[in-house]
């Protein structure tokens, strides 16, 4: 494509940033993390783990959310106790064996070869997620990023706003692509429309019901569903 048609398709696209969810969205990471919390909480005296799925289903939330649903009353130094535990886990033991979802590098490339400006917006704490951006390399392909540390957790509609904020973008120009209802919640909460993707917490039924624009099998679906709705605008 040369330079002068990307900037006419450009010019007809309709999003000016594409802010990406990071686990279970572009990272294969939902089983790891749900092992890590169930072997932290196991290793607390008298606590018993929830079912595997209902882990699942919160990763999203953040880790205290998802602790305040499983244990409602719970104490600050029960919680204290959990997050030193949990973080000891994953350091030691679990966060190496993350890996980028199929598709996930090659839609990222694409997508900023294309002109695009990307974000993130992730529950993973500041340390977490720039550890990651910089082990997959991909930390240059992103324009802004917030995490759980800078923004209230989702579905809060704060850390889309903050991002465009930053970037000078209206929210609904910006465009969510999520695993999870909080993430599609978030950018509803935000004004913003959002994509689902069937890679992480949350089936399609769950997905559908906060009403994105569509339901991908996965990201690397992103850059021809962009395409088409480019070319229908």
């Amino acid at each position: 494509m040369t330079g002068a048609m990307e900037k006419a398709r450009r010019a007809f696209a309709p999003f000016d940033l594409l802010v990406f969810d990071w686990d279970g969205t572009l990272m294969d990471s939902i089983a790891t993390i749900v092992d890590c919390t169930i072997d932290a909480l196991s290793r607390l005296d008298g606590v018993v783990p929830p079912p595997r799925a209902r882990v699942r289903e919160a990763i999203g939330m953040g880790l205290r959310e998802s602790i305040d649903l499983y244990y409602p009353g719970h104490t600050e130094t029960f919680f204290a106790e959990l997050l030193e535990v949990y973080r000891d886990l994953w350091i030691g033991t679990y966060r190496d064996r993350s890996t980028l979802l199929p598709g996930a590098r090659e839609t990222i490339e694409a997508l900023v070869g294309a002109g695009y400006r990307l974000g993130v917006a992730t529950a993973k704490s500041r340390r977490g997620l720039e550890r990651e951006l910089e082990a997959t390399g991909l930390g240059p392909a992103f324009v802004a990023t917030r995490t759980v540390d800078e923004a209230p957790p989702k579905p809060h509609p704060g850390m889309i706003l903050g991002l465009c904020e930053e970037l000078g973008v209206e929210p609904g120009r910006a465009l969510m692509i999520g695993d999870t209802t909080f993430d599609l919640d978030m950018a509803r909460a935000a004004g913003a429309p959002a994509l689902g993707v069937l890679t992480g917490s949350h089936d399609h039924e769950r997905l559908s019901s906060s009403g994105p624009l569509a339901v991908l099998a996965s990201v690397a679906q992103v850059p021809a569903w962009l395409d088409g709705r480019s070319l229908s605008v």
